[in-house]
């Protein structure tokens, strides 16, 4: 039977309670179970005189706002607003009627502007979620994974400049200039002379200290990110750390053209504290440098392999042994390749004898040199990537490293999916780290939510948490 009746109950008059148009199981709901937002107002209060001025939009209302923004994934906070204009779910979350005025657009922003901008906020309201899954004992940093991913940034690509840029400092250089001194003086080489950096540039175009860069004339801080068949596009690189069951526990923003072992020292700084056992990343943080840092400060690195990079025909750099007594490497033809110098950059060089090399039978797959010398170099730090693959063939580790694609390349997936994660539109280091902050505090709550929610409405026998610790033996 056909039934007409879509418009009957449009001009009623209805008496309801806001919190019963909410079901019992929505996820705003489960959030708003799960935290008590009353922390924003400690955080804010220095921000907002006290008995001065108009009265302002309650700061929890303000901050729940781009809560809903990224929770949903939703492209832009003017969208937001006319979503939550007509969203019941919304209003209760954010304690409005049906007859409040919804802010405008634009309130965050000037908000933002005007009082939390430079300000440590977002990172705040991210530290406090995270301590609330420490608190349920969920957190286990015992084992952290590293990645980044890449935000597309809001910037066109045809409107960019190229100019000169002068390469960052590392966070080992100075150490390593001490090391390199000191293994020229134990070879009884004459200590290398600090070069003027601006005579440098001046007299060598091609100078490692400097480089061609583009730049967006629309966002300044974004870099020109181009990897493998990706397109060309300015960006900002999102190094991200997570624990083994998925809990996001470290950020840190940076341009798109900055290589991740260059801006890991950052990220470290942040999640050390948390006295992680084993750090897995892939191979863009394989370095000396970085292996170093991790095995000094008493963290196991897990690393994958990596292949040689040695043109094809070649003979590869392994099939030449280090003679750690003698300091010196023999070739595949069981000749001496003696130490020469330490570079600049860290690695000593041994050379062979061209005399011996010329006339050598291997000599095409060893090198192409016009004086038939082979040059093989080291870093002063190669022991410790010695180490850290003797900790990649220990049993078990590689099934830790590929839980890589049950954690931190799944949150990055979630992110980019369901929380707008894969371009901003935001101008600036500043508010994209605010957008991180806020999109990986949504993503750890919205886990929290889900997880207490189950607690406080499963029956008695029913398993909550169904993590699995497993305790491996690794050889010293």
């Amino acid at each position: 039977m056909l039934t007409q009746n879509g418009e009957k109950k449009r001009d009623q008059i209805q008496i309801f309670c806001m919190d019963d148009l909410v079901p019992k199981d929505h996820l705003l709901r489960m959030i708003d179970e799960a935290i008590d937002w009353s922390f924003i107002y400690e955080l804010v209060e220095e921000k907002y005189s006290a008995d001065q001025g108009r009265p302002s939009i309650d700061p929890v209302v303000l901050i729940k706002i781009p809560f809903i923004q990224y929770l949903y994934g939703i492209k832009s906070m003017r969208q937001t607003i006319k979503e939550i204009e007509v969203n019941v779910a919304y209003r209760w979350f954010l304690g409005l009627d049906m007859h409040d005025k919804v802010p405008h657009f634009s309130t965050f922003g000037k908000n933002y502007t005007r009082r939390f901008k430079d300000t440590d906020l977002f990172e705040q309201i991210f530290a406090h979620i995270l301590s609330e899954c420490y608190k349920h004992k969920l957190v286990d940093p015992s084992e952290i994974f590293v990645d980044a991913t890449h935000v597309k940034a809001r910037a066109n690509n045809k409107k960019k400049q190229k100019k000169i840029a002068r390469n960052e400092a590392m966070f080992y250089e100075t150490q390593l200039k001490r090391e390199i001194q000191r293994d020229r003086e134990a070879h009884h080489k004459k200590p290398l002379k600090d070069k003027d950096d601006k005579d440098d540039d001046e007299h060598h175009p091609g100078s490692k200290k400097i480089r061609e860069i583009k730049v967006s004339t629309t966002d300044p801080e974004s870099g020109w990110f181009h990897k493998g068949e990706h397109k060309q596009v300015f960006a900002y690189a999102i190094q991200t750390a997570c624990d083994r069951n998925g809990w996001i526990i470290g950020y840190d923003v940076n341009a798109g053209n900055l290589h991740d072992s260059r801006t890991f020292k950052g990220l470290y700084d942040k999640i050390k504290k948390h006295n992680p056992e084993m750090i897995v990343a892939d191979a863009g943080y394989k370095t000396p440098a970085i292996a170093k840092l991790l095995i000094d400060d008493g963290i196991k690195p897990v690393f994958p392999y990596k292949r040689p990079m040695t043109k094809k025909g070649f003979f590869k750099k392994y099939e030449y042994v280090y003679d750690e007594a003698f300091d010196c490497y023999i070739c595949p033809n069981n000749q001496v390749l003696k130490y020469s110098t330490t570079n600049r950059e860290g690695f000593r060089e041994y050379k062979s004898r061209s005399e011996i090399c010329k006339d050598c039978p291997h000599l095409n797959q060893c090198t192409h040199s016009k004086n038939h010398v082979k040059v093989v170099s080291r870093h002063l730090w190669a022991h410790y990537m010695e180490i850290c693959e003797d900790i990649r063939h220990t049993i078990g580790m590689k099934a830790i490293y590929n839980r890589r694609k049950e954690t931190i390349e799944r949150i990055f997936g979630t992110a980019k999916e369901a929380h707008g994660f894969r371009y901003t539109q935001m101008y600036g280091k500043a508010r994209m780290r605010m957008k991180v902050g806020l999109t990986f505090a949504c993503m750890n709550l919205k886990k929290l939510a889900k997880m207490l929610f189950r607690k406080n409405h499963s029956g008695p026998n029913r398993p909550i948490f169904r993590f699995q610790f497993i305790n491996l033996q690794i050889a010293a």
